[in-house]
């Protein structure tokens, strides 16, 4: 382990992440490190999770560099512990990266490491599989089906893979189900369970939802007139979409239960076909977070 300020602090970097300069760039700032900084390269869900069982008692910090993807994976490990997450973000999005104030700088990480402050954020459940950001189905999940089998990254390509999808996008029916009591049937062309604001990019889908606050925000986009889009795309990122008619906010600390024909979800961004019921819960205080200069929540 190396000998440093920083050794309380794993990286485990995804080399496949994120536009590959982006990805290149942090890589060699950590490899220049390497005399101070402890840090694996990682090339699958089960390597990472493995570097993080065979070091887990030599660190206090795990870092995940990559995208959603990867934090997803390190944050599942880490639930229900004492140690922190923090992360590099390298990926396309960054949706949680961005809502805890981390900087793609590994010299400011490195600050916020030093400074070793930390605060609880809530985790969604998604049929048991952990949620740091945002789950749902719709728009959102086609696009992530899609951009998932996408040979390149970076937000211009989100983009054509989404007008692409938006182009062809049809309504699907739902049934949600709060607490076993209170039923909801809509038609929509987006539905969404929050724990945070963004999808990523600063593309606010759930301008009200608080990481802490102990609450599940349920997001509904009612379909709308296609020429309607980009009044809808500049509302989205002006984190003024609630103002909409055709948007639909619900909060809750209950069990949300989604029943659709539609199997094609998006768990952090990650495609995953979900089948029969989809069973969304909310755990408090559920992952330690490292604290960064930026964060609007501690």
């Amino acid at each position: 382990m190396p000998d440093s300020a920083y050794s309380k602090a794993l990286f485990i970097l995804n080399p496949n992440a994120g536009i590959p300069t982006m990805n290149f760039f942090v890589s060699e700032k950590l490899r220049r490190r390497r005399d101070e900084l402890a840090y694996y390269k990682s090339l699958s869900v089960d390597e990472s999770g493995d570097l993080i069982n065979n070091n887990f008692d030599k660190y206090e910090i795990f870092i995940a560099a990559g995208g959603d993807g990867t934090v997803h994976t390190v944050a599942a490990k880490l639930v229900g512990t004492d140690k922190l997450l923090g992360v590099l973000p390298i990926g396309s999005g960054n949706g949680f990266a961005r809502e805890m104030g981390f900087k793609p700088n590994v010299r400011t990480l490195l600050k916020d490491i030093e400074r070793n402050e930390s605060f609880d954020i809530d985790m969604l459940t998604v049929n048991g599989e952990p949620c740091l950001n945002v789950a749902g189905v719709g728009l959102d999940s086609f696009v992530a089906h899609s951009f998932d089998k996408l040979g390149t990254r970076g937000f211009a390509s989100y983009v054509w893979v989404t007008i692409g999808h938006f182009i062809r996008l049809r309504p699907f029916n739902a049934e949600i189900i709060i607490d076993g009591k209170e039923t909801l049937k809509e038609e929509l062309f987006v539905l969404v369970a929050a724990n945070t604001r963004q999808f990523g990019d600063s593309a606010f889908i759930a301008p009200a939802a608080v990481p802490n606050d102990g609450m599940l925000d349920i997001v509904m986009l009612k379909p709308f007139p296609k020429w309607h889009f980009p009044i809808l795309i500049f509302r989205l990122f002006s984190k003024k979409l609630g103002g909409s008619k055709y948007y639909k906010h619900i909060k809750t600390d209950r069990e949300v239960i989604i029943r659709t024909e539609e199997n094609r979800f998006h768990i952090d961004g990650e495609p995953v076909i979900l089948e029969g019921d989809v069973r969304i819960s909310i755990i408090k205080n559920a992952l330690k977070v490292l604290k960064t200069r930026k964060n609007k929540f501690a």
